[in-house]
């Protein structure tokens, strides 16, 4: 197990002798957000001048992230902007998704500064909230009147508490971001997209491999249904709307080496040894992983692709 991944900047736990060791909840882990929630860096992405199909071109869409001033969406932000998409960048902290926009407009334009770079907004919703979100797609459109081509829905959270003990009105404040954020949005999207009568929009929802596995040894109950939910809204909306010529997948990351979950090891080192026995392909994924998945399914390359589940967590669900 010598290959496994351990980030020499975060936890130095020692990788596990025997995978899936440990198979049982513990009680006595839980899985600690820190207080304050780092940044994350831009992913290091190498210019790329060589030929590719042409259908995995993004040159321009308009792409909206939910969520896509942190964390996954963020490195799915930047995915979409190195493929040649306009990005707007939907966050509740409109001045954190301000300032993403910019640090990524800035790393494009260093590595291509021959190229003008795609245009890049950022808009502050509360995504658990219709009239947010209406006002929000209205302020999108008008700073994209070419129109919305991509959706991606990744705003989302977790915590952890024993089920006995999970106060309710955080269990609704989940279920209000992860599910009702997810079909506001998406419903928000393709009503337009049936209004105008486009064909070929695409919705990407971010569900996770949690919707098809129990985690552990961290409880998190509500957060496993919640994405459960997740990946059945993006089977029934895939039939629903297939008529209209729109396309609804999803997409299940595993534990991803995001900069919050590096601080979470770092402080927690037992999960990392933990998480990583469970995992066949013997390391936790990097953002850049979903890199590919989610321009495949934002792009002509994906046409036939619709009610789909990519799961991209190293085989955690395959066992």
């Amino acid at each position: 197990m010598s290959d496994l991944i351990t980030p020499s900047s975060t936890s130095s736990a020692p990788p596990s002798d025997v995978a899936g060791a440990a198979t049982r909840i513990d009680p006595g882990i839980t899985h600690r957000h820190p207080a304050r929630v780092p940044e994350d860096a831009p992913a290091q992405v190498s210019t790329h001048h060589k030929r590719t199909l042409p259908i995995f071109s993004l040159e321009g869409k308009t792409c909206v992230v939910t969520g896509g001033a942190r964390g996954l969406g963020y490195v799915m932000s930047q995915a979409f902007i190195e493929s040649g998409a306009n990005v707007a960048i939907v966050d509740l902290n409109g001045l954190e998704a301000q300032k993403s926009a910019e640090t990524l407009v800035s790393t494009y334009t260093s590595s291509n500064p021959t190229s003008p770079p795609p245009k890049v907004t950022a808009h502050t919703c509360d995504v658990s909230n219709p009239t947010s979100v209406s006002t929000t797609f209205r302020s999108i459109l008008a700073s994209h009147p070419s129109g919305i081509d991509v959706l991606v829905t990744s705003a989302g959270f977790t915590e952890n508490f024993k089920a006995e003990e999970y106060p309710h009105d955080r269990m609704q404040k989940l279920w209000g971001v992860n599910v009702d954020g997810t079909y506001i949005c998406a419903v928000e999207v393709a009503k337009e997209w049936i209004r105008t009568e486009k064909k070929g929009g695409s919705i990407i929802m971010v569900g996770s491999m949690s919707g098809s596995a129990v985690n552990v040894p961290q409880p998190q109950a509500p957060y496993n249904a919640s994405k459960a939910a997740v990946r059945q809204l993006a089977a029934s909306f895939a039939i629903e709307w297939a008529g209209h010529g729109i396309r609804v997948n999803c997409i299940s990351p595993g534990y991803m080496m995001t900069a919050l979950t590096k601080k979470i090891i770092d402080e927690q080192p037992e999960l990392y040894n933990n998480w990583v026995s469970r995992i066949p392909a013997g390391r936790m994924g990097n953002p850049v992983d979903l890199m590919g998945a989610v321009v495949y399914l934002a792009s002509d390359a994906s046409s036939y692709v619709t009610g789909a589940d990519l799961r991209i967590d190293g085989g955690y669900t395959v066992i």
